[in-house]
This record gives C-alpha cells, structure tokens and sequence, in this order.
C-alpha cells in the first residue's frame, strides 16, 4: 500500500485526487493540507491541516509520496519540508517564477530523493508537446503563436501547459513564440498551437473535457515513482515517451 499526502487537498485538483485515492485498491491517504478548509474531516483518522503543521505531520504519518496542487509559494516550501523527510513528490502546482523553480530542483537534489514535477499530467498533453516541436521543425517559416484557455478562477496566466509549449519550440528553432490567454466560465484547460504559412495553416489542439485525465496521469506518476532513482523527472519519463 502506497502511503500518500496531498498539498492543496480541498482545491479543484487536490479534492479529485483525495477522491481518487480513497477510491484506490494500493494507495492509503494518510494527510492531508489545505488553508482554507483545515479541522475538515475527509475520512476516519485523516483531517485537512494547515501548512504551519505540514513538518510535524509528515513525521509522524511518514508518506511515502506527497502529491503537491497548492500555489508557487506554497509548493516551494512543501518541497522544501518534504525533502528534510525524504519524502517522493509528485508536483503539480503551476505559476512558478524562474527563481523558485530554480531553488525547487536544487531541493530535489540536495535531498537526495525521486520527483516528478510537470505542469500538466495528462497523457494527451505530453504527447502534444512532442507533436508541436516536430510540427515547427518540419515547417519552417512558419509564423506560431499559442493560445490557451482555462476557468476564470485559474490565477496564472499563461498556464504552464502553454509555457512549456513555448519553450520547447523557443528552443528548438531559436524563436520567440508569442502566447494568448483567455480566463473565462469554466473551460478546463484547452491548448491550440497554430503555424500559419503561405497559403495554408496547422492547428494542433488539446482540450481537456474533465480533470480526470490530470489525476489518472498523478496517480501513475505516483506508483511510478515508488521505484524510481533519486532525481527530478518530467511525465516524459513516467509515460516512456522519447
């Protein structure tokens, strides 16, 4: 039984992942962290605490894997409490400034231990950034731009789907890819990159219809992990995508 702390329990990802855990035949919540709805009771002997008692909690429930969906802030220093305990992390949260994402892999491997750090789980959305790199190289001239859209309650903006996107085109033809973001009702998460050339365009898009796809890729990266090396991983890794 994998024993397993969410960071962010009661927001939109943290919740669906407590859920899908509870759900699961080899996973075990043992705690649970959340701001904003700590003293809840989410099952018998597991309440959502405040991120002041995150340090004492984890040594005295010992997880084996501490899954991360708060904010930049927060999840620097959750990574930072979990690595004083050797703690495996799955870390999803988004918006991070270059200085922070910095310190988090510097963590990572000053501690010693295995973490998956990825801006968006779902397997369709790893297998589109493979596909939009090899669209632009075998396009060239081509004029790119990205546009995302998520819920208006989403806080970062462009999303780090999108960032990511943009780096890997950036990097692999040397461009400054411009990025769109649209924050409105309660789309989930869609990515469009367009690659408009003479007399013709290509479009790839992924749309997320439901948050179920981000939490099946969690939870595989959390039984993957369990056997992995100490070291920073991406879902590349998790899924065996190359």
């Amino acid at each position: 039984m994998i024993r397993v702390g969410v960071a962010g329990a009661a927001g939109r990802m943290g919740s669906l992942i407590v859920r899908r855990i509870l759900e699961s035949d080899d996973m075990e919540l043992t705690l649970a962290v959340d701001a904003a709805k700590a003293g809840d009771v989410i099952t018998e002997g597991v309440s959502i605490m405040p991120p002041s008692e995150l340090d004492a909690a984890l040594r005295e429930s010992g997880p084996d894997v501490l899954i991360d969906f708060t904010t930049a802030d927060a999840a620097e220093e959750n990574v930072k409490t979990a690595a004083m305990h050797g703690v495996r992390l799955v870390v999803g949260t988004t918006g991070f400034k270059p200085g922070q994402r910095e310190d988090i892999s510097k963590t990572v491997k000053s501690a010693n231990i295995p973490a998956v750090i990825s801006p968006n789980f779902a397997m369709g959305v790893n297998i589109f950034w493979k596909m939009i790199v090899e669209a632009a190289r075998l396009l060239p001239g081509a004029e790119i731009e990205i546009v995302e859209a998520h819920h208006h309650h989403k806080k970062d903006a462009p999303s780090g789907t999108a960032l990511r996107a943009k780096k890997l085109i950036d990097e692999a033809l040397g461009t400054d890819v411009p990025v769109h973001s649209i924050r409105s009702g309660d789309i989930v998460g869609d990515h469009v990159v367009l690659l408009a050339a003479e007399g013709e365009r290509l479009e790839i898009k992924h749309q997320a219809h439901s948050r179920d796809a981000f939490v099946a890729g969690v939870l595989t990266a959390v039984r993957w992990i369990m056997s992995a090396a100490p070291g920073e991983y991406a879902m590349d890794d998790v899924l065996g995508l190359e």
